[in-house]
């Protein structure tokens, strides 16, 4: 998750973002430990770990070792990690074996989406696997993307072309809060008629419990779905193999 976020008092441990986000991964790394003995988790701009973390907690022995990748880390959370299961680092590791690459809106802080994919294929040895997420739709587009340091907005479309240029394995793209979609677009809309905006804030908030759970048990339900949804959502997801 975006540290930025954090700032703003959102903790993914209890947020109905970060809850309803994880299952779709948690389903997916399920189906991958069905067919492989074990996996090695490299999420890549990580942040918190919050993802990376939990599904070492959801899936024990069989996650090998868990690479936390981000450049803001710094050389004492580094060292304080360094050799073991969960480590921290800034760089993508050399040799990446048996894994499952995560990138939890990653692509989008990014000049070159393309670059970054083709440095990860580069390390890749044998078959691995990826989860990706991306924030969907240009007319979603408000401060929330200027303050998070964003570049662009996908599309199935969109999102696929980057993909298939880095020779990536496309199995599945769909896309998540399908359901949110017409409140989460008026209220971007609304907010950039706002004068003199803060720019500096991303619209990532934490909520009353009662709020909390309604959205929380609307975007569970909206998961168990999305695999189907290819008409228009918040975020973009992407599976498969590199």
């Amino acid at each position: 998750m975006d540290l930025r976020e954090l700032e703003n008092g959102v903790n993914p441990d209890n947020h109905w973002y970060y809850q309803s986000k994880i299952q779709p991964l948690i389903a997916y790394t399920r189906n991958l430990l069905q067919r492989v003995p074990e996996l090695t988790i490299i999420d890549v701009g990580s942040g918190s770990g919050f993802f990376a973390i939990n599904l070492e907690k959801a899936f024990g022995d069989k996650i090998k070792k868990v690479c936390l990748v981000d450049i803001n880390y710094t050389p004492d959370e580094i060292a304080a990690t360094q050799g073991k299961k969960i480590e921290k680092m800034t760089h993508i590791p050399q040799r990446i074996e048996h894994g499952l690459v995560v990138m939890m809106d990653v692509l989008e802080h990014l000049e070159d989406d393309l670059k970054m994919l083709q440095d990860i294929k580069a390390n890749c040895t044998g078959k691995n696997h990826f989860f990706i997420t991306v924030p969907a739709f240009y007319s979603l587009w408000s401060n929330h993307d200027v303050a998070l340091g964003h570049y662009r907005r996908y599309k199935i479309n969109t999102l696929r072309g980057v993909l298939n240029k880095a020779n990536y394995s496309i199995n599945r793209c769909y896309y998540l809060y399908g359901s949110l979609f017409p409140m989460i677009w008026t209220f971007r809309k609304l907010d950039n008629l706002k004068k003199n905006k803060d720019t500096s804030k991303s619209n990532m908030q934490s909520f009353s419990p009662f709020v909390n759970n309604i959205l929380y048990r609307i975007s569970s339900l909206d998961m168990k779905v999305a695999s189907a949804n290819k008409l228009c959502g918040v975020t973009c997801l992407a599976e498969g193999e590199i």
